[in-house]
């Protein structure tokens, strides 16, 4: 018989095992996550974040990474109904898409460099670059690096990590960097606050929620492509909440959809 008759084709992962049943080997009779057996250990004893991070890590958590991740989480699961990912969830609700379509909505404009996954990848890569060095990034911010060729993604017009319409730091970044902060002390998130002011002087712009969320995931040892995938899926929720209420609600009561929008000879009555 041929070698590639013979030949079992096979995925490659680290990050999960399955062993068959013996009578049905389409079925698992054990998962294993890193190692871990999914519903005999980790369903019992794991959080969901516990989870979450042995996922994209392969380690599992030490308790402040675990309760980091989920201050995280909390932080950004509802942006709040200006952010234009939750407005395009939205829109694709009260017209009337699928729960797909909604999500799928959601994710795609918020994978961007403002206020979206891309910023957060972005913002990493600026800690990789310079660290804790305040002069590292005084020169990096008033001198910000171009790519060295063309990428799907256009030049960023605005400091990543920056709100480049803010006059004044917001709020929800405040209270998000001290939450953070008090869960590891020391650090760069500890450090992202005591410089927070000088950061701005040479943006001329205030920090924005990228920069903490992106700070938070350097801590927790993710890379800048996990920390970018990590942010699109939690912030899904608040996007999902509200294209189910919109979409309950109407598009007649949608503000920019119900003023403009007249049906002629309508077939309803």
């Amino acid at each position: 018989m041929a070698a590639e008759e013979t030949r079992q084709e096979m995925i490659h992962t680290q990050i999960w095992h399955e062993e068959p049943q013996a009578d049905n080997p389409f079925i698992a009779e054990n998962c294993f996550c890193s190692g871990f057996n999914v519903y005999q250990d980790l369903l019992r004893h794991a959080s969901w974040f516990e989870y979450l991070y042995l996922l994209f890590t392969l380690e599992k958590p030490d308790r402040w990474q675990a309760d980091m991740l989920e201050k995280i989480a909390v932080a950004i699961a509802h942006p709040g109904i200006r952010d234009h990912s939750v407005r395009a969830a939205m829109c694709a609700g009260v017209g009337g898409s699928t729960a797909a379509a909604s999500l799928m909505a959601a994710l795609a404009v918020g994978a961007g460099q403002l206020n979206g996954a891309r910023e957060i990848y972005l913002v990493m890569e600026r800690w990789r670059q310079c660290g804790t060095d305040l002069t590292a990034w005084r020169n990096m911010l008033k001198h910000p690096p171009r790519a060295r060729r063309a990428t799907v993604w256009p030049h960023i017009d605005h400091a990543p990590g920056f709100d480049p319409h803010g006059s004044r730091c917001a709020q929800p970044v405040l209270a998000t960097l001290a939450a953070l902060t008090a869960i590891k002390p020391s650090g760069r998130l500890a450090w992202l606050a005591e410089n927070r002011p000088a950061l701005e002087s040479y943006v001329g712009s205030p920090l924005a929620m990228p920069s903490v969320i992106a700070t938070a995931f350097v801590e927790l040892g993710l890379s800048s492509e996990q920390a970018e995938m990590m942010y699109l899926m939690l912030r899904l929720p608040g996007a999902a909440a509200h294209a189910l209420e919109q979409k309950q609600i109407g598009w007649k009561k949608y503000p920019f959809f119900g003023a403009d929008l007249k049906i002629v000879n309508d077939p309803g009555k």
